[in-house]
């Protein structure tokens, strides 16, 4: 019977895209290297890279299609690039090529092999402040997450630290969220980072942060006592004031802060913050609960306050206070352009010849919320203020 040239041709290319798949496929266990990193426009970014990303099959994708799966289930990419995975390889089940119409079975291995791009990060600084036997503890840069998450493996504040001062492993110990800047501490071993988690649970650590809000906040010390119940679908948290009766229930965690004002030039207020719980947004929620929010938290800024004038993105933000020009995206308008010597196009890829990942949008948020300050039993760390925290 004779074939069809079409479908002679397609075999040709899936042979040849095989031939080419001559690749160091990277897992979790590749380590950051100081030459992974391009920095662009007063960002860091990540030289794409080619990387095994690991699932396994659950009860609801149990009796799908290899490729009704990836429709459904990963939405970033097109159907017709999922045939076109499976068909040359980049789509695995236990290791093995499958076709097209292959039905996944439960707990099975799934591996899909992709050039992966990460997005970038404000290029400042993971400066290290104390370098103890068993203790790290750095000042963190806003819009850098702590530890591989999501879209971000290389570009963490772990991926930083192992490429650019070979410090690894680490253990944190404590999360800051990745707008957050300032004080981290980091285990340099299991048993240390135990021990700093037992104080933690036992409620013998105290927590300080410095933020920059709108308008003048009272003098006395504040305390709000309001539950938060964390969405995760919207990623945004929502405080509950009330008691929980017959008629209501309060879904959120109790949590509590306390408030000091430090200084205020009647625009802004410089507040201390003590988080005496440990919720998700906590801060942030607890000072929209006072009618102060922080200044340019574009997520919890009121209705009421002019968002076109005090929420500004941490590239405005370093503008207006006196950050420096080369880590602020406002002095450059160029984009970036491929160039062949940072990194080789794939043709599987749905990112290049761009830099970033496809739906980054180019401006990075930085909060005005800084953690300063831990304490616990016989010990003490500390981070230096940001510069923003100066109304002078």
């Amino acid at each position: 019977m004779k074939r069809d040239r079409d479908e002679v041709e397609e075999e040709g290319n899936e042979e040849r895209n095989k031939r080419k798949m001559e690749i160091v496929w990277q897992t979790p266990a590749h380590p950051a290297q100081k030459q992974d990193y391009i920095f662009h426009n007063g960002k860091r970014h990540v030289r794409p890279y080619y990387f095994e990303f690991v699932s396994h099959v659950n009860k609801r994708w149990e009796g799908k299609t290899i490729v009704d799966l990836f429709a459904q289930e990963f939405r970033g990419r097109s159907r017709d690039y999922y045939v076109s995975a499976v068909k040359c390889g980049r789509i695995q089940v236990d290791g093995e090529n499958i076709p097209v119409s292959y039905i996944v079975k439960r707990c099975q291995k799934i591996s899909h092999f992709l050039h992966r791009h990460e997005p970038p990060v404000m290029a400042w600084d993971v400066e290290v402040l104390q370098n103890e036997p068993d203790v790290l503890t750095i000042c963190k840069p806003a819009s850098v997450p702590v530890h591989p998450c999501g879209q971000y493996r290389k570009n963490t504040v772990l991926g930083i630290l192992q490429a650019e001062y070979g410090l690894a492993p680490l253990y944190p110990i404590h999360r800051l969220d990745r707008l957050v800047s300032g004080l981290l501490i980091v285990a340099k071993n299991p048993a240390k980072a135990d021990i700093f988690r037992q104080h933690i649970e036992a409620g013998l650590v105290q927590k300080q942060y410095v933020a920059k809000v709108v308008g003048v906040f009272p003098d006395a010390e504040q305390v709000v006592d309001a539950n938060i119940d964390y969405n995760a679908r919207e990623g945004r948290s929502t405080a509950e004031v009330g008691i929980s009766n017959g008629d209501t229930t309060l879904k959120g965690k109790a949590a509590c802060t306390k408030f000091t004002r430090i200084s205020t030039n009647g625009i802004y207020s410089i507040v201390l913050c003590e988080p005496v719980t440990g919720r998700t947004h906590q801060i942030r929620v607890h000072l929209q609960c006072t009618g102060h929010p922080i200044a340019n938290d574009m997520l919890y800024l009121s209705d009421d306050v002019s968002r076109s004038t005090l929420g500004t993105t941490a590239d405005r933000a370093a503008s207006l206070s006196g950050g420096s020009p080369e880590t602020s995206c406002e002095s450059h308008k160029e984009e970036y352009k491929y160039c062949s010597e940072d990194f080789s196009i794939d043709p599987m890829c749905t990112h290049c010849p761009n830099l970033a990942p496809n739906g980054y949008d180019g401006h990075e948020e930085g909060l005005w919320l800084h953690c300063v300050r831990y304490t616990g039993p016989e010990w003490v760390y500390e981070c230096p203020y940001p510069d923003w925290a100066s109304l002078t």
